[in-house]
């Protein structure tokens, strides 16, 4: 039987990281991925762009948007946050820029770019890879792990880092084996769920208007005269409901409020004026094309595509001459506007999801090395841990922050 001094399941970032850093310390180090490639999922991020991490360089402010596990994280980002991750890619030849909303994206390639800096980070620090090899079992004995099963044989280490990944995207590899793994040597489990994923709508027009995407609006979920939460920026209308980013970071939320009843979701298309001033400018439009038929009186105030939507809601005669419509008719003209009330019919499961929300508990891992509490040289990465944040590059930033810590602590006992 080989032996190393760590062992690393799972190739995605944070496997890569805590590999690749351990080998730099010095570590003999086993990468084992069950892919044909590591960084499968990776490729897909960011519609293929890899959103790298994201512009806040304030580790506090950083870690709040994690909710109440994001203290937890602090000793990770502040041992790699996002300076030395703009670094690390950047020394290696990848230039990164800003964009809207402090996301950090590579200056002019994409995800196979990134994926190329991690092929070459893994060569040069010396890390052995085995790709195609399925984990089947991690052996035990006393508080400790001896070996772990694969389907290319048994090996065994000293420290062993468990980066496996969620749920999400299953295509890409993730299929829970480090959460059984986590629950066989006694660890509590989160129960993992779909995350940062596309809502449904009962409502079959969105299909009219699949992928036009909705940018600067207000988006509010309701369930029984409470907001559930509510968000400003982008989203875009699917075959079967809306998704983009404002969906995405609410929809944890909206997932939670449906398991207590019905969930409806307000879309304010003109959140910047006030609906006293927009009614106004309702009534200019109208004044303005005072003897054309309605239907002429809206190409100012929307996308050419969203027209025919509006004159069938608003339910008013398209050929009705703009001096003729009633205040009635007007109002609920201006409830499209500032709020489109739309009924949520589900949230999309694993397949679609971009992150999972839950896993092994911040409680039972060490976050101070990322070391288990429960197994004396096993250690977590990645998305198995309870760490989920919103869009825009936080939660890649959290495989690289743990990743590396676990790699250098692992590579340091």
């Amino acid at each position: 039987m080989k032996r190393y001094d760590v062992i690393v399941i799972g190739g995605g970032p944070a496997g890569i990281f805590a590999a690749g850093f351990a080998a730099l310390e010095g570590a003999k180090v086993l990468l084992l991925e069950k892919k044909r490639r590591c960084g499968s999922k990776l490729l897909i991020t960011g519609k293929g762009r890899c959103n790298v991490t994201h512009d806040e360089d304030d580790a506090r402010r950083f870690s709040e948007v994690f909710g109440r596990n994001g203290k937890a994280l602090l000793t990770a980002l502040y041992a790699f946050g996002v300076a030395e991750t703009i670094r690390f890619f950047e020394q290696r030849g990848l230039p990164l820029r800003v964009e809207r909303g402090g996301r950090v994206f590579p200056e002019k390639g994409k995800a196979s770019d990134v994926q190329k800096v991690l092929d070459s980070f893994i060569k040069e620090s010396g890390v052995e890879l085995m790709t195609s090899c399925t984990v089947q079992n991690l052996r035990c004995e006393g508080e400790g792990i001896t070996c772990v099963e694969a389907s290319a044989g048994e090996f065994s280490a000293d420290q062993f880092i468990v980066a496996t990944g969620g749920l999400s995207y299953p295509e890409t590899g993730c299929s829970g084996d480090g959460y059984r793994w986590a629950e066989q040597t006694g660890h509590a489990l989160i129960s993992p769920e779909p995350a940062l994923v596309p809502v449904f709508l009962s409502e079959t027009w969105t299909r009219e208007l699949s992928d036009f995407n909705l940018k600067n609006v207000h988006i509010s979920a309701w369930q029984g005269g409470q907001k559930v939460a509510e968000r400003f920026g982008e989203a875009f209308f699917t075959h079967g409901g809306i998704g983009g980013p404002i969906i995405l970071d609410m929809s944890a939320q909206i997932r939670d409020a449906l398991k207590r009843g019905a969930v409806e979701l307000v879309l304010d298309l003109k959140p910047a004026v006030a609906g006293e001033l927009f009614d106004k400018r309702l009534q200019r439009e109208m004044a303005t094309y005072s003897n054309n038929p309605f239907r002429k009186s809206l190409a100012n105030l929307l996308p050419k595509d969203m027209i025919p939507l509006f004159l069938r809601l608003s339910e008013i005669d398209p050929e009705k001459k703009c001096h003729s419509i009633t205040k009635v008719e007007r109002t609920k003209l201006l409830s499209l506007f500032k709020g489109l009330k739309m009924t949520v019919s589900g949230v999309e499961g694993f397949k679609k999801a971009i992150i999972t929300s839950g896993g092994v508990s911040t409680k039972e891992i060490d976050m101070r090395s990322m070391s288990s509490k429960k197994i004396s040289n096993l250690y977590f990465a990645g998305e198995i841990i309870d760490l989920d944040g919103p869009t825009g590059g936080f939660n890649l930033q959290v495989c690289w922050s743990t990743g590396y810590l676990a790699g250098v602590s692992a590579a340091a006992r």
